[in-house]
């Protein structure tokens, strides 16, 4: 183990323009439930299955049952970045870009910059009719489902299964990727796509490197693969 953070932190060294894509992984240490893991959410009991529960077209059929269950595991409290989310923001200038999957907000409270959030965020919520834009405090201070000042339906800026992701932040991150000399891949299982995708357009002479609790599909195509805890791995560089 210890030799392998050594060679990742080499890598870093070695490196001027690193992008880092992470998932779920990486917000476990922070008290957020992964989706897929041993006590993910998928582990959790809901009316509904979750994928069923976030799709547009649940949504749109019963706001009140969905806004009930998500506040519940998806609008949190006080949670802050761990030691992973720091150490990325830590290496400054060296990071052109972070591209997560992640909905939580936690690399930008950590202070990275160019945090594309492919996902979107449960930050920011809008109207589904006029559009105008609410913060998270609002709807945690709304009972049921919340509304704009015109009677829409407030709707969290994520995208929803069943919804494309946008084209404008997958042309960003798929930039930044193609001009990067380090992919650190991080707490993420690589199975969500469009997202998992990205890997493939790293350049033939940049490095991967992945870091994730269990084995992913791309591990053999990896420079380096640290099959550990994220925390301890990161802790390293403190």
């Amino acid at each position: 183990m210890e030799d392998k953070i050594n060679e990742f932190k080499k890598l870093i060294e070695n490196s001027s323009r690193i992008v880092f894509l992470t998932g779920a992984g990486i917000s476990t240490a922070s008290g957020l439930a992964d989706f897929r893991g041993k006590e993910g959410l998928q582990k959790r009991k809901s009316p509904v299955p979750y994928e069923t529960l976030l799709s547009i077209d649940f949504f749109e059929r019963d706001p009140a049952t969905f806004y009930k269950y998500y506040k519940d595991f998806l609008i949190v409290g006080d949670v802050k970045p761990n030691v992973a989310h720091k150490a990325i923001a830590k290496l400054g200038k060296k990071v052109c870009a972070v591209v997560t999957q992640n909905i939580d907000g936690l690399h930008q409270a950590a202070g990275s910059e160019n945090v594309i959030e492919v996902h979107g965020t449960t930050l920011e919520y809008k109207c589904v009719r006029c559009g105008k834009r609410y913060p998270e405090s609002y709807i945690k201070q709304t009972p049921g489902v919340p509304k704009c000042s015109c009677g829409g339906i407030l709707r969290p800026d994520i995208v929803f299964y069943g919804e494309m992701l946008d084209d404008k932040k997958m042309t960003r991150s798929v930039n930044e990727i193609r001009s990067c000399d380090l992919l650190v891949v991080v707490g993420s299982s690589l199975v969500v796509y469009p997202a998992a995708g990205l890997v493939r357009y790293l350049p033939k002479q940049a490095k991967l490197v992945i870091i994730n609790y269990d084995p992913t599909p791309y591990d053999s195509f990896a420079d380096l693969v640290i099959n550990d805890d994220i925390s301890k791995v990161f802790s390293a560089f403190d």
